[in-house]
């Protein structure tokens, strides 16, 4: 009689841990992007299907009704996107001219480039990386509890906040830190990374439009004048 029971790979355990293996595939995961965009996020699929994780893990459940997610991710991505910037950055001080993406207004060129950096660097590679895999990764670490996922999306904000200090500054930040809170609540309740890539992906884009359109300073005194 055949033994159909599944077999334990040794393999899959330690990528799964924090041994050598483990740790080993967190510099590479957090690397990649070093060599090209997004090269983090395809080595954590990579990572993933090696150390046997389940899609659902890393938040790449099967929704139960696509054109709904769909309707809900790409509204709340652009009605976010505009109360940061009319309402959020200017309470906190933030200028009304985001400088770092200037270059943009009007700048049909740079659009292919800025584009595929928003859908498939920020939108696809960071959700998966800052909430997919980090979220995995921090809760077999910190276990399943209420404390443990306020504590995960509290260092997941920060982490992702710094991530772009270098690109925008203090008010980068600030933005991305509440981004951060906001996705990573939302994925702590859904477990759903499509409907937060879909978001990610409008509210990005929402923000090339008021560039590339110079509608920055007025969005920005929308409210506050």
């Amino acid at each position: 009689m055949r033994d159909d029971t599944p077999q334990p790979d040794p393999i899959a355990e330690h990528l799964r841990g924090f041994g050598p293996a483990g740790l080993l595939a967190i510099v590479a995961v957090l690397a990649g992007n070093s060599i090209f965009v997004p090269l983090s996020a395809l080595l954590v699929l990579l990572w993933a299907w090696y150390a046997r994780v389940s899609w659902s893990e890393i938040g790449f459940a099967r929704p139960a009704r696509w054109p709904r997610l769909i309707i809900v991710g790409l509204a709340l991505g652009v009605v976010f996107k505009l109360v940061m910037k009319a309402v959020v950055m200017p309470l906190l001080g933030a200028p009304p001219l985001n400088p770092a993406f200037q270059f943009l207004v009007g700048n049909t060129a740079a659009l292919p480039r800025v584009l595929y950096l928003v859908l498939i660097g920020a939108a696809f590679g960071e959700e998966v990386v800052f909430r997919g895999y980090a979220f995995e990764r921090l809760g077999r670490l910190f276990g399943k509890g209420t404390g443990a996922k306020i504590a995960i999306v509290i260092l997941t904000s920060a982490w992702f906040g710094a991530d772009h200090y270098s690109l925008q500054g203090i008010p980068g930040v600030e933005q991305a830190t509440i981004v951060g809170l906001v996705f990573g609540s939302i994925f702590v309740f859904t477990r759903q990374l499509w409907l937060l890539i879909l978001a990610h992906a409008s509210f990005d884009l929402t923000a090339v439009a008021i560039i590339y359109w110079n509608l920055e300073m007025k969005v920005a005194h929308l409210i506050f004048r």
